[in-house]
């Protein structure tokens, strides 16, 4: 059996999450010339541009510290173009999921945490 990569396994665990919170995932692993987003779901009132974060239970930092102002400005040009290939009237929102997971078990997840409007846009226009 192949061996699961953190990173895929916390993008699985984190569509799930949503899915049973009532998302609809609209896309995953979107790139652009910026970056890339994990994960863009929506909700009745929100379009959310999630960054999924995975460390196992012994990493020495948690997994939202990894979302630098430099990945943030990675995930804002990105959404910016993406919402102009696909205009909504949903409110955009910038979303973290961490995942911790057990050590050597990527898909078993001991915590998962949903920070809703994770990071201010303000300052970061030039992303736009």
């Amino acid at each position: 059996m192949a061996k699961v990569s953190a990173g895929a396994a916390g993008e699985v665990l984190a569509a799930r999450f949503l899915r049973d919170k009532g998302y609809t995932i609209t896309a995953a692993n979107v790139h652009s010339r910026f970056g890339e987003i994990d994960i863009i779901a929506e909700d009745g009132q929100y379009i959310a541009f999630v960054e999924v974060k995975t460390r196992s239970e012994h990493a020495l930092y948690t997994p939202r510290e990894a979302v630098t102002r430099v990945k943030q400005r990675k995930i804002l040009g990105t959404a910016a173009m993406y919402l102009q290939r696909h205009p909504t009237a949903k409110q955009p929102r910038f979303d973290v999921i961490e995942i911790v997971t057990a050590t050597g078990h990527p898909m078993k997840a001991l915590e998962i945490n949903h920070i809703m409007g994770a990071y201010e846009t303000e300052g970061l226009h030039a992303a736009f």
